[in-house]
């Protein structure tokens, strides 16, 4: 670290708009709608297969097929994002984005019973497949915004929400209908294919890679001295283990309890209806409230709405926890890039700091909905599950708040890092002046 003030700095100049930025940003957005969308979607498949297609098999191991799935989609950015570094944009996009539309149909022909074909074809073809296209997309959205990246990547995030509220509503209402489990699955396969083909035609990157190749853990051993990166890497990984109780289990747990039917199969629906308010109001207040205060008031609060569903019971309290939950979960994912972003001291290594901090996070997703399952047993026993994820959220919540005061503390010392983003060469030049401190927009 070096004091800004006695070195010039390199600036980009960043459109901050213009057809070819807000075209990529659909393109992101559409990528978000088939990937994490589908992701969050995997309540109604959860329910579907627990009482239904796979009723053989445990709650627990039903709900590995989802979890594998989340880690695949958030973790295999470890590797796509140094491959994007290295200016492998369009064959990542390209390559996830048509293995995400085989595996898809490849689950329309997996059989009653069989949970590992489902498996296979959802939990890690479709997970791997959307894993691939997501830190791309996500990343490459910062070549066209600084100043409104909160803004434009909220609208980016928004996408999985929107997609987590069209898919349920598609996916109850064929899957429960004569159309049958092949048949619905090829329905919604159709659908993603041409989406993610028009976002193949949108997204295009900006800058020129990175010229330099840096030695993947020397960059491992830079990032752990970096106090408040490391700090929302461990909050990222602890929330997420309890991220996916509601997500996953809210439709179950409401028809357990003896709600209708035809409500509880919209209870996924108004929850992540509510995340995408969440996730399109975080970017607009983002500037003024300070990303990382926002990341940690919904985590903190997130995890007390988890506690909640212990008394969940009635329409009321399904409908009350889902609006709430939802929206805390929205402004908590549509965060996590802008707080890496903005954590970054070299722009040459969002895409592998992105990937390291995705990498950690998708454990937690991993681990936790199982352990939910195998804490709610057969039964149904559902405080034990709420109470686990609960005290992990909060747990979570606490690396948050530890990071923001990490980076308050940078603040007061004086010492601030100088960025060195990647410019292309027509697009550089050199500024004397004093440099500013980070974007306040961190705190």
């Amino acid at each position: 670290m070096v004091a800004a003030e006695k070195h010039p700095q390199v600036v980009e100049k960043f459109p901050e708009g213009g057809c070819r930025a807000w075209a990529t940003v659909v393109g992101a957005f559409l990528i978000q709608f088939c990937g994490f969308g589908y992701t969050n979607s995997f309540g109604v498949y959860q329910d579907f297969y627990v009482r239904d297609y796979l009723s053989q098999s445990s709650s627990s191991a039903i709900s590995w097929i989802g979890s594998v799935n989340a880690l695949l989609v958030i973790s295999v950015g470890l590797i796509g994002g140094r491959l994007y570094d290295r200016g492998h944009f369009h064959l990542l996009v390209y390559g996830g984005c048509f293995i995400q539309s085989l595996s898809l149909f490849m689950l329309s022909l997996c059989r009653r019973q069989q949970l590992y074909q489902i498996f296979l074809a959802q939990g890690i073809g479709i997970g791997l497949g959307a894993g691939i296209a997501y830190i791309p997309s996500v990343a490459v959205v910062s070549h066209y915004f600084h100043k409104r990246r909160a803004l434009a990547m909220s609208i980016v995030a928004s996408g999985s929400s929107f997609g987590a509220v069209i898919h349920p509503i598609m996916l109850n209402n064929t899957l429960h209908s004569s159309l049958g489990f092949g048949n619905s699955v090829r329905t919604s396969a159709a659908l993603i294919t041409g989406l993610l083909a028009l976002a193949c035609l949108l997204m295009r990157p900006r800058l020129s890679p990175s010229q330099k190749d840096p030695e993947f853990w020397k960059s491992l051993r830079r990032f752990r001295h970096d106090r408040p990166y490391v700090l929302a890497t461990i909050g990222m990984a602890t929330f997420n283990v309890a991220f996916y109780f509601p997500i996953f289990y809210i439709q179950l747990d409401a028809v357990t309890h003896g709600i209708d039917r035809t409500f509880a199969f919209y209870a996924l629906v108004i929850m992540n209806a509510s995340s995408f308010i969440g996730r399109l109001t975080s970017g607009f207040f983002a500037e003024s409230l300070g990303i990382a205060n926002m990341v940690a008031a919904a985590a903190g609060c997130g995890a007390v709405i988890i506690l909640g569903m212990i008394g969940l019971s009635t329409i009321a309290s399904v409908v009350v926890l889902a609006i709430l939950y939802g929206f805390c979960a929205g402004v908590f994912i549509t965060l996590m890039p802008p707080l890496v972003a903005l954590l970054t001291e070299d722009m040459t290594e969002l895409g592998l700091r992105m990937g390291v901090a995705f990498a950690f996070e998708g454990i937690g997703g991993l681990i936790g909905p199982p352990i939910n399952g195998a804490l709610l047993t057969a039964n149904f026993i559902w405080w034990r599950p709420a109470l686990f994820s609960g005290l992990l959220g909060l747990i979570g919540f606490a690396f948050f708040f530890a990071s923001l005061l990490a980076v308050r503390h940078k603040r007061r010392t004086g010492v601030h890092p100088t960025p060195t983003p990647a410019v292309s060469e027509t697009e550089k030049k050199t500024d004397t002046s004093p440099a500013p401190g980070r974007n306040s927009s961190v705190v």
